[in-house]
């Protein structure tokens, strides 16, 4: 697996493109049901997904155990994209990150030769609290790189 990061020069914007060895639906299949993407992504998320709904994942990264994230979905189009938004790098239990802009998070699928071309973007970091707008893109670029990684080798 290969990713590129296109827009390396961004800090409003993450995109990770990579090439998995697997066919969409198997992908998909990891990226959308709620149990599944907590595996690769290490969380424990507390309902399926659905457009317009929010889920609860608590993080099973060791360090991370304290930390729990709220997904707003915001848009499924079965095999082809998903999408929902987030409070980027949110750790600090002692913050109340509720006011913050979120980030909006969106994978792409597409068919490729062997396998399958997908495309993670989170974009938004530029309307965050100037504070913690550097860490949050710092933390969440290295952190999409080990996703993409997971998601790899969980279809594969």
């Amino acid at each position: 697996m290969t990713t590129s990061n296109p827009t390396a020069e961004s800090t409003d914007r993450i995109e990770k493109k990579f090439h998995v060895n697997a066919p969409v639906s198997r992908v998909w299949r990891a990226v959308s049901n709620h149990e599944e993407f907590g595996s690769w992504f290490r969380m424990t998320i507390d309902r399926p997904f659905a457009t317009g709904e929010s889920v609860l994942g608590r993080i099973t990264i060791p360090g991370y155990e304290h930390v729990t994230v709220e997904m707003r979905v915001e848009r499924i189009e079965p095999e082809n994209y998903f999408s929902y938004r987030w409070h980027p790098y949110a750790v600090d239990p002692a913050i109340d990150y509720s006011a913050e802009p979120m980030t909006l998070v969106e994978f792409r699928l597409e068919a490729a030769q062997g396998g399958t071309s997908v495309t993670i973007v989170e974009s938004g970091f530029d309307r965050l609290p100037s504070d913690r707008r550097a860490e949050a893109f710092r933390m969440n670029q290295g952190g999409w790189d080990g996703q993409a990684r997971n998601l790899a080798a969980h279809v594969g």
